[in-house]
């Protein structure tokens, strides 16, 4: 416009101050600063001018490129700005519209909050004239309510049960019809009434909630002893559960009516649901957990234990007839009563017995309650009953005692039973210790073997306690053969450390009276062992025949045991033999003997009475006894020949002495043989050694006793120089060369010892050599 115009010409004239922005001045000096320096870069030559207009060219063309995507970018922004106003117009509008309707909603509220009080007023008046009226038409059941709870109350207390039920639903009737009615059908319980209003009904209804807890406790009452009611008069348990029936369909209707979610339900009333059934078989169960905790309670400690089990399976098997033939009678099918019943007693005898395995039990105790638990609860005198089969399996309930517990009375058991077996076998060990000092021999069996008590008794002890353990389970079997394996193990250590005494106390004094048949009770002692170890075989093999025995290992420890005491048992026997054979053995060897047999034959007569003897002992140990007895003597005779008590000073004399060892031989050979001995060990003779020894001292050419002992080397391997050596001295005829030659021979040919090869030469010593020196005496000058 023109006045534009003018305005713009009158600004021309005055200077009008432009805003200059620091950062648009700091921005231009960084531009033409980097200009300035990219030009000294380029054209620092004057030869680089003559580019100059190109590369103004180019900048011109890049200034321009700039400039029009600047003006791309301002007109989009324009566009989006316009469009942006011209929404926030169109809100405008919108807003100032909703404005106005609003402000008429406001004044139209404002009319109808007037009409809202007046029909307030209308509503109340309507709920008190409804109120009025239902206190109109109800005003003669109201009179007549003190009247009908001292009805009922009669009622009650005669046990007319059905009679006082009947009044006192009458009466609820009323209560609620009252209720419903001050309160209006369209409300829900409780909104329509204050709390005045409430609580001034519920004062005068008062006594219908004292009857029903009056009514509750009869009927509890005759529930609780339907059991010795219903052998008399079953008509008040019938009356009960009638009862229970009739809240039961109360409550249904009650709790169905509440489900609906109507608007004209009839609210819950107060009290409900009961739950009268549920309660019913609750009293029933705490009724037979009292009957079964009055049978024989005082006495369940003790000895009493397993009378108090007893009177439990004849209480609860009496009730459960009662329960079948009497009480499902009195109730409808769907009860199940003696299903219940069973469930009842199986949870009373779960707390019972858990707080009995709780007690400090002695062993016939927990049998008592592990026997009755895993056998008799579950026979067919019990909760096996055919007929009560069909009712509950009682797998479902669950066990009586958790498999934790039965594992916990198992061990205790087998403890007890440890300590009890523990005590009577040291007292066993103590009466055996005792008959060793007896002025009389040992008994004896019906095979005539000696024998003392005590292995039977450890065998009766243990059988038993085996045969009383498999009563209950394998399992317990196991663990108690196991137990007293171990138990065994710990008595045979002892009994072999008696036997070591009781020979140190023979040796001190051998000719005391006390000690008279010292051999004989050795013998028992060895007979007893072998029943022990028959025992014990049998033990184990019953603990190795089941393969549910989880054992980690069965114990070894008996047999070795067994084996040691035996062993030491015969070492003495060898020892007693050894010292009555010694002054005999004395006299064999010498000049004496060579004229006269009295040694021998007096030795021949030691060993026949030992024989005999042995003879009383078991199988196998009797055939050891009388080999060992055999090589004993053999050994004690080499070991005298080689003492070098005669050395032969003639071929007369080395004649005489290898006929008297070959006569010897014989008659040992002949005396072993009457005593039923093979008299051999291995494969090798031992009577036959002296025979050898007597052909190497007859040999008549010393050139041939390399041969000859080529031939005793090849059966007795572990035959040293120095037993050739003296058996070379006692010839008295070996040349030097001679015994350099024998001994050469036997240090190059030493056999190795054949498997089965009992060593004989290793048990018998050569007494040292003295070397004569050969030097005179005379003083050194």
């Amino acid at each position: 416009s023109d006045g534009d115009r003018n305005g713009c010409d009158n600004h021309e004239d005055t200077p009008v101050p432009v805003e200059v922005w620091p950062e648009l001045e700091r921005a231009e000096c960084l531009a033409r600063g980097a200009a300035l320096k990219w030009a000294s870069g380029v054209f620092c030559r004057p030869e680089h001018l003559e580019r100059l207009g190109q590369y103004r060219k180019r900048e011109s063309q890049r200034t321009a490129s700039i400039h029009s995507r600047l003006k791309s970018v301002v007109q989009s922004y324009l566009e989006g700005v316009d469009w942006g106003l011209g929404q926030l117009r169109e809100a405008r509008e919108e807003l100032s519209e909703a404005s106005h309707d609003l402000h008429k909603a406001k004044l139209e509220s404002r009319k109808n909050s007037e009409e809202v009080t007046v029909l307030e007023t209308l509503q109340e008046m309507s709920i008190s004239h409804r109120q009025l009226l239902a206190a109109v038409s109800n005003l003669p059941r109201l009179y007549k309510v003190q009247s009908m709870v001292l009805e009922t109350e009669r009622l009650v207390e005669s046990r007319r049960l059905l009679e006082a039920h009947a009044r006192l639903m009458e009466l609820e009737r009323w209560q609620d019809e009252v209720l419903l009615q001050l309160q209006g059908p369209r409300e829900t319980f409780g909104t329509g009434l204050t709390s005045e209003d409430k609580e001034l009904v519920r004062n005068y209804f008062s006594g219908v909630g004292r009857m029903v807890d009056a009514l509750a406790k009869e009927l509890w009452a005759v529930v609780g002893s339907g059991l010795s009611l219903s052998r008399q008069n079953p008509t008040p348990f019938v009356s009960a559960v009638r009862i229970v029936e009739r809240e039961e369909v109360l409550d249904e209707f009650f709790l169905e009516e509440r489900r609906s979610a109507s608007g004209n339900s009839r609210p819950m009333p107060p009290g409900r649901p009961r739950c009268w059934r549920e309660r019913f078989f609750k009293v029933l169960e705490e009724a037979a957990s009292a009957r079964f905790r009055s049978i024989s309670y005082l006495h369940t400690r003790g000895p009493g234990l397993a009378s108090h089990l007893s009177a439990l399976q004849h209480g609860i098997m009496g009730d459960l007839t009662t329960v079948r033939h009497l009480l499902e009678q009195c109730v409808p099918p769907h009860y199940r009563l003696t299903r219940a019943y069973l469930r009842s007693c199986h949870q009373f005898l779960q707390a019972h017995l858990g707080l009995v395995s709780g007690w400090e039990l002695e062993s016939g105790e927990i049998f008592a309650v592990l026997n009755w638990v895993l056998h008799i609860y579950t026979s067919s005198e019990m909760m096996g009953d055919p007929d009560l089969v069909p009712e509950l399996d009682i797998k479902d309930l669950g066990p009586l005692i958790s498999q934790e517990g039965l594992e916990q009375l198992q061990n205790k058991y087998v403890q007890k039973v440890r300590k009890s077996v523990s005590e009577w076998m040291h007292k066993a060990l103590e009466v055996e210790l005792t008959d060793w000092q007896r002025d009389q021999e040992p008994d004896i069996d019906h095979e005539g073997c000696f024998h003392t008590s005590f292995p039977t008794i450890i065998t009766q002890m243990l059988e038993e306690n085996a045969r009383v353990a498999v009563m209950i389970s394998e399992a317990l079997r196991n663990q108690t053969i196991q137990m007293g394996l171990y138990e065994m193990d710990n008595l045979l250590s002892r009994f072999r450390d008696a036997i070591i005494e009781f020979g140190k106390e023979h040796h001190k004094d051998p000719t005391t009276n006390s000690n008279k048949f010292y051999l004989h009770y050795l013998l028992a002692c060895i007979s007893n062992c072998i029943i022990l170890k028959t025992s014990t075989e049998s033990l184990q093999q019953q603990l190795c025949s089941f393969p549910s025995n989880r054992m980690s290992r069965i114990p070894p420890g008996p047999l070795a045991g067994l084996d040691r005491a035996v062993r030491k048992a015969c070492r003495l026997v060898m020892d007693h033999l050894l010292s009555e054979l010694q002054p005999h053995l004395q006299g064999l060897l010498s000049r004496a003997w060579l004229d006269q047999d009295d040694a021998t034959r007096e030795m021949c007569g030691v060993l026949e009475n030992h024989c005999e003897l042995y003879n009383r002992v078991h199988q196998p140990c009797r055939q050891r006894l009388k080999e060992e007895c055999q090589w004993l003597t053999v050994v004690e005779y080499i070991r005298a020949l080689m003492q070098k008590r005669l050395v032969c000073r003639s071929d007369d004399e080395r004649s005489q002495l290898a006929q008297r060892l070959a006569q010897d031989a014989q008659q040992l050979r002949e005396h072993f043989q009457t005593t039923e001995i093979d008299g051999t060990t291995g494969e090798v003779t031992t009577t036959a050694l002296i025979l050898a020894l007597a052909d190497l001292l007859n040999v008549k050419d010393p050139g041939m006793l390399t041969l000859e002992i080529s031939g005793l080397v090849t059966k007795y391997p572990d035959i040293s120089e120095e037993h050739v050596s003296v058996l070379l001295d006692i010839r008295g005829d070996v040349s030097k060369d001679v015994r350099v030659s024998v001994l050469h021979f036997l240090e190059q040919s030493a056999p190795p010892l054949p498997s089965g090869y009992r060593p004989i030469f290793t048990e018998i010593l050569v007494p040292s050599s003295k070397t004569q020196f050969c030097l005179p005496t005379a003083k050194c000058t």
